[in-house]
């Protein structure tokens, strides 16, 4: 399957490197593709991305990335997400899934950062207003990169996911792909794009728990 990446970073990375790892057609588009030797953020430089990936992935501006993509993953920081979209191009999201990862975080003001939307709207709800012909599918925005892709690090796999997004063959679809490509077995729908506002208001617990257990390996479980 073709994938375009959305963002460079550790999340971008991560994900990119663990579906190359399946086969998965990958394109990562990032701002500055020639900038191979600059390290992103907590993740490594591209050039070392590439060389860890075996030169099966491929780097590309956003546009490249969204173009390539039967399946578009938003992997930049909530504060930068619609900018970088704009630059992936409207038309080259149109029709496609658009798999939201973001969390607003703004870290300005230091540590622990707030969260530049809340309460009444979210990233994932600005995207899908943005780009109305894209089918944004808000999910793993709720637990730590590693986990993402490897669920079954945290007891061994028993925890849950979310899903939002308005498009019901859509989420339909990612909890399929969540299940294949990473292991998840648990994926709870919470309903429309306006529940992504819950899942990104999780993070300022998350941060304090990730604090209080001096580890970021954890994830939330639902008990009923």
């Amino acid at each position: 399957m073709r994938i375009g990446i959305i963002g460079s970073g550790v999340v971008g990375q991560t994900i990119g490197a663990k579906l190359v790892e399946r086969g998965e057609d990958v394109v990562l588009g990032t701002r500055s593709p020639g900038s191979l030797n600059d390290k992103r953020g907590f993740g490594q430089s591209l050039d070392d991305w590439l060389k860890a990936t075996g030169s099966r992935a491929r780097l590309g501006t956003f546009a490249d990335a969204a173009t390539h993509g039967e399946i578009v993953i938003n992997a930049t920081s909530g504060t930068v997400s619609l900018e970088a979209l704009r630059l992936a191009g409207e038309q080259n999201l149109r029709g496609k899934i658009l798999i939201d990862i973001s969390n607003p975080l703004d870290f300005s003001k230091g540590r622990p950062p707030t969260l530049t939307v809340c309460n009444t709207d979210s990233v994932g709800e600005q995207i899908q207003r943005a780009f109305p012909d894209a089918k944004v599918v808000k999910t793993l925005n709720t637990t730590n990169v590693n986990i993402m892709v490897d669920p079954g690090q945290v007891a061994g796999g028993n925890h849950d996911l979310f899903v939002s997004g308005n498009d019901a063959a859509a989420k339909a679809r990612v909890t399929e792909l969540l299940r294949q490509w990473f292991g998840w077995r648990t994926v709870i729908d919470l309903g429309d794009i306006t529940t992504a506002r819950g899942t990104e208001m999780l993070l300022p617990i998350w941060l304090r728990l990730w604090g209080a257990l001096g580890s970021p390996m954890f994830n939330f479980k639902i008990a009923r």
